[in-house]
């Protein structure tokens, strides 16, 4: 989520950095903009450390990226805190000859604003017209508190804290927090298995679906391990680079998958095995790349070949019959998902998927619920893949079934949407086990 986090000049300035630090350890992007006379309170290389973003208060900074209406169009949420009395008053009147001020007019995002300042400004007539002005528009008001406040004053008017502003900007989002305190492991992608250091055997899974899952949980409040096998550059980045609550791990065949999700799995709360495993391996990986003249010393040839569950299209251009052939002895790659299951903590829930093409007269759902009594697993997400549909693409379809092979959910989207549809289906599975 990219958030806007505007600051005014009130000594309540010092709270809002940590406001600031648990937005970027929820995993999101946040960019301070605070006023000049805010920067008086807390300058701006403490705003740029903890934002990790760069920080200015001009609109003729990074004028070529138009910087004093793209924040505000690219924004999420705006947040403004402290939120001074001669700040709402900018802000009912529309004034705009600032940073914060153009940003405030570009958005259509929700707005939340955490007043701050002594009660008689508060009480004061003016604040409170301006104040419903603003209400008015849907901008969304958390506090001011009744405490201490500068000067040995005490009464209301006093900053809510960090904690509670952040509450108050999910809320205005309508966002959902219930992974928060939640470790989560999601494997994603598709492994490889070397033939020789040229070729090897894998699928088509670009990971989108299973880097969906994990950036869903991050934004819900967990802290996640993303086991990646494979996964495009670009989709890989976009997780990690927007969700700091998110750690990648790297793996390549299926033992390193296992190795890096066993590893984490030790400390998770839920497991979700999204990755797309090659069942088979090749026995004997060569060390040399494995060429048709090598495989014409071979006495007798034999071709071998493993059929596809669904046919291969016939070529357009024929193909000429092979005249050699070679033979490679496949072995079982580990059944990573059920390991983990055996190997369970207490408490821990484990979801499957499974990407099924049924023989004909079997029905999707079928299938699923005979795979999610081997893997025993609590949740079973089944796609129905194809030359296609499922792999490749930034769409999917789900059917996901529980433990007593119900049919509990069915989810069809984008892959983000599918995502927040299963974790919907994890909490539900969370909290009737927990009665």
């Amino acid at each position: 989520m990219f958030v806007v986090v505007g600051v005014t000049g009130g000594i309540a300035a010092y709270k809002t950095v940590h406001l600031v630090r648990l937005l970027v350890q929820d995993g999101h992007a946040v960019h301070v903009v605070p006023t000049q006379d805010a920067t008086r309170f807390v300058g701006i290389p403490t705003w740029e450390a903890i934002s990790r973003n760069p920080v200015t208060t001009s609109v003729h900074d990074d004028v070529a990226s138009v910087r004093h209406v793209a924040l505000g169009q690219a924004a999420d949420l705006v947040v403004v805190a402290p939120a001074t009395a001669n700040t709402l008053a900018r802000m009912a009147a529309g004034i705009a000859d600032d940073l914060l001020g153009t940003t405030l007019l570009a958005t259509t995002a929700p707005v939340l604003v955490a007043p701050a300042m002594h009660s008689e400004m508060w009480q004061h007539p003016a604040t409170q017209h301006n104040l419903r002005t603003l209400r008015s528009r849907g901008v969304r008001v958390v506090g001011p508190e009744d405490g201490p406040l500068t000067g040995g004053d005490s009464g209301p008017g006093r900053m809510s804290e960090p904690d509670a502003i952040l509450e108050a900007a999910y809320a205005a989002l309508g966002a959902r927090r219930d992974l928060t305190g939640l470790r989560v492991v999601v494997s994603a992608g598709g492994t490889r298995e070397p033939i020789d250091p040229v070729r090897y055997i894998g699928n088509r899974s670009s990971g989108k679906q299973g880097v969906a899952v994990a950036v869903a949980a991050a934004e819900r409040g967990a802290r996640v391990t993303l086991v990646a096998a494979h996964i495009e550059a670009d989709v890989l980045a976009a997780a990690a680079t927007r969700h700091p609550a998110i750690d990648v791990v790297t793996a390549g065949t299926a033992a390193d998958l296992a190795a890096a999700v066993f590893s984490a799995a030790a400390g998770a709360d839920i497991v979700v095995m999204a990755a797309a495993v090659a069942d088979y391996r090749v026995s004997a990986v060569s060390e040399a790349k494995l060429t048709k003249e090598s495989a014409r010393q071979v006495p007798e040839p034999v071709v071998s070949v493993l059929e596809p569950v669904v046919p291969v299209p016939e070529p357009v251009v024929p193909v000429p019959e092979p005249v050699e052939g070679r033979t490679l002895e496949l072995v079982e790659t580990p059944d990573i998902l059920a390991a983990v299951v055996a190997g369970r903590a207490p408490g821990q829930t484990i979801v499957g998927f499974a990407a099924e093409t049924p023989a004909e007269g079997e029905s999707l759902v079928e299938r699923g619920r005979r795979k999610r009594a081997r893997k025993g697993v609590d949740l079973l997400a089944v796609n129905a893949v194809g030359w296609t549909t499922g792999f490749e693409r930034d769409d999917n379809e789900l059917v996901i079934i529980d433990s007593g092979d119900d049919v509990v959910a069915e989810a069809a989207g984008t892959k983000r949407e599918v995502a927040d549809a299963l974790w919907d289906a994890i909490v539900a599975v969370r909290n009737a086990t927990a009665r």
